[in-house]
């Protein structure tokens, strides 16, 4: 069983859902990931989502997409996240890894030698946000050779077709966008949401995780109640683009509001 599929089942056991929050890696310097990415498991996170810095982040709004430049200054590549990933290892050998970001780097580096360099650093998952189920059929076999869950995302106007299309394909939990647009965007409207989980549900055993325009612990709790898992980025990472002079302050922020979710999942 992998690290996520172990994770999730250790949550419904428990009765508890999944906090999955997202950070840019490398953002606002390297030197800061690590120790967040550890506060932030400290602060109530059970699966992390490491975001790989990429010039071109299409799905992303314009507060991530300012993450992804702020951490390309820093010369960050998909391989120094990996190393980054690696040196969390070290001390964190239970916390499931899921790498987010974009094929073109993923195609620089190779399939075959992705997933050996994943497979070394210890990630769990791979969400590629531009690749879909229908070309995905070499590196979804080439991660699970590794042990390494590929998802995919689901959107508003995803059909059954597709859901079960990704419901054969992929594996670890399916990633529900809830608003249509980019990160960052829009009001979440948690009837809407409710009615297309119960639609994705039937046509798939894998838990769903339920991202964009995840920002208080009021959403986080409303949508606890309704999916497996809430994924939180653009909040996260406001933080630390409030703060970029005291690093320390936006780690605090970041902390506080994961918390603030996790209390308010929980009860």
């Amino acid at each position: 069983m992998s690290r996520l599929a172990a994770k999730f089942a250790e949550l419904k056991q428990a009765n508890r859902k999944a906090l999955i929050p997202f950070i840019t890696v490398g953002d606002p310097n390297p030197e800061f990931t690590v120790p967040m990415l550890h506060a932030m498991v400290a602060a109530g996170a059970d699966i992390l989502e490491l975001g790989v810095p990429f010039s071109d982040p299409m799905a992303d709004g314009p507060v991530i997409q300012r993450a992804s430049e702020r951490a390309l200054a820093h010369k960050m590549s998909l391989r120094k996240v990996l190393a980054l990933a690696e040196e969390f290892r070290q001390t964190d050998k239970k916390t499931p890894l899921v790498l987010m970001g974009y094929l073109n780097p993923v195609e620089m580096l190779g399939y075959q030698a992705f997933a050996d360099a994943a497979h070394k650093a210890d990630i769990d998952g791979v969400l590629t946000v531009d690749l879909p189920p229908e070309e995905a059929a070499e590196c979804v076999e080439l991660l699970k050779e590794k042990g390494i869950d590929q998802i995919f995302l689901l959107a508003p106007n995803s059909t059954e077709g597709r859901v079960k299309k990704m419901d054969a394909v992929g594996s670890g939990y399916i990633y529900y966008v809830s608003l249509k647009g980019v990160t960052g965007a829009g009001h979440l409207n948690t009837a809407d949401v409710e009615a297309k989980l119960a639609e994705i549900r039937k046509n798939t055993s894998l838990p769903v995780g339920v991202g964009f325009g995840v920002k208080d612990a009021q959403t986080a709790k409303t949508v606890a109640a309704i999916a497996d898992g809430v994924v939180v980025g653009s909040a996260l990472i406001s933080k630390i683009e409030e703060n970029l002079a005291n690093p320390q302050k936006a780690k605090d922020e970041i902390v506080e509001l994961l918390t603030s979710m996790r209390l308010a999942m929980d009860s």
